[in-house]
């Protein structure tokens, strides 16, 4: 770390918490491995956004086995796993749950839904009307449901993962700015290389059932989230992160005039929170327990995709919101 940084005295015993913890989810990664082929970017989003007590929505074309890398990340880390798929007529009350009349005991009482569980995937949330989508982004907001007046907290830890598919839009009902900016991260999910695509045949056509090792409980899960919040970042890591955001709102201050006609709206305060919890989390990930530049500006295109609105003029022209970010990190000098 840079010395011009000032290290908190404890910082050595953060440092011994982080690496602990580190070791964990290496043995996480291994044990997912011997499952998924590849996807080691996305497998990392997807441990930051845990451990960050977030979000992810990932975007990708159908078959490129979202599903199984989530489900078998749960069986890794003791956690529960229910899957919805998102159609056009599905309910609120099929996401969170309902009151059911009960004739043997003359009353009624409450049936919970898919949404009480600790990872949920949320296949295809975009071909469902805006008022379930509203009804689980609710609950991942305030990680708690009502049903007919009865108010239910939702198991912990939770984690959403939503998947969208970006060339099918007939039919679809795109999520609100205002609801997409819940989500932590926006992970795009490409396709595998020559190799990986080869080594995925072996394995799902020639019936590999591996042997999966349950490495964590989620009560530890839980214990890991409240010591991301305490890893320390510096005044002026956190600068750093305000002025990353605040060349998303006011680009012409940063001598970036030629972005302002581009971006319409610019990264919320939410997105400031969003990539600290994450650059906190990336760290310990790595066995540190403070923040550096590096640990932002790998997170920063995942926390800001989904939260820039850009201009006609910038779809006009075919730029993509990832250009306009890549600039804006180039144009802010690290700490």
């Amino acid at each position: 770390m840079d010395e011009s940084f000032e290290l908190p005295e404890d910082i050595e015993e953060k440092n011994e918490k982080a690496k602990l913890i580190a070791e964990q989810f290496e043995r996480v990664r291994k044990e997912v491995a011997k499952l998924i082929v590849g996807q080691d970017s996305i497998i990392e989003r997807l441990l930051i956004a845990l451990l960050s007590d977030g979000h992810v929505l990932l975007e990708g074309l159908p078959g490129l086995g979202k599903t199984m890398m989530i489900s078998t990340l749960a069986r890794v880390i003791g956690c529960n796993f229910k899957r919805v798929q998102f159609t056009p007529d599905l309910l609120p009350a099929d996401i969170i749950g309902t009151k059911v009349y009960n004739q043997k005991t003359l009353s009624f009482e409450t049936k919970i839904g898919p949404i009480f569980t600790n990872i949920l995937l949320a296949d295809e949330i975009n071909r469902a009307p805006p008022k379930t989508q509203a009804a689980l982004l609710e609950g991942m907001q305030e990680r708690q449901v009502t049903i007919s007046g009865d108010t239910l907290r939702l198991p912990e830890p939770f984690f959403v993962l939503a998947t969208q598919n970006p060339i099918e839009l007939e039919g679809t009902y795109p999520l609100p700015e205002a609801q997409v900016d819940r989500f932590l991260l926006k992970v795009m999910v490409s396709y595998p290389s020559r190799e990986e695509e080869i080594a995925i045949m072996d394995r799902i056509a020639a019936n590999y059932n591996p042997e999966l090792e349950k490495i964590l409980e989620s009560k530890e899960i839980v214990c890991f989230q409240r010591f991301v919040k305490d890893v320390y970042m510096d005044e002026k890591i956190k600068k750093y992160i305000a002025d990353i955001i605040f060349a998303s709102r006011r680009p012409e201050e940063f001598e970036l005039k030629d972005l302002k006609p581009l971006v319409e709206y610019g990264a919320s305060p939410r997105a400031s929170i969003s990539l600290a919890l994450a650059s906190k989390a990336k760290a310990v990930l790595e066995g540190r327990g403070y923040v550096i530049p590096d640990d932002v500006k790998a997170l920063a295109f995942d926390v800001l995709r989904h939260r820039l609105i850009l201009s006609y003029e910038a779809e006009a022209e075919e730029i993509k919101v990832d250009d306009v970010i890549s600039r804006i990190i180039e144009a802010i000098e690290p700490p």
